[in-house]
């Protein structure tokens, strides 16, 4: 069990992250188990980087490139959402509004 790929992909995250017991671990079945923790995952990714400005991370980026691409998937995780749940951020055009 020590090496598992289970305890140390799926138990323990949704031990430490989710706050499950071993008990309610055990009496879920392991397919709800996966897909409570890609959940958890994309859950983590839609509010990674609440907070920051476009400045914030041009300023982050300058020691740590890697932040832009993570960035970037942030904000295409937050479009994802946000167009899931009817809100739509994208520009209008002038003759959009007006009519």
């Amino acid at each position: 069990m020590l090496e598992s790929p289970d305890a140390v992909l799926l138990y323990i995250p949704l031990m430490e992250g989710i706050g499950m017991t071993w008990s309610e671990i055990k009496n879920t079945p392991n397919y709800e188990l996966r897909l409570i923790l890609a959940a958890y995952y994309e859950y983590k990714k839609l509010h990674s980087m609440d907070g920051y400005t476009d400045k914030d991370i041009q300023e982050i980026a300058k020691d740590r490139p890697e932040v832009r691409g993570q960035y970037v998937r942030y904000l295409e995780t937050r479009r994802k959402y946000q167009g899931m749940i009817g809100e739509d951020n994208r520009r209008k055009s002038l003759k959009g509004i007006i009519k």
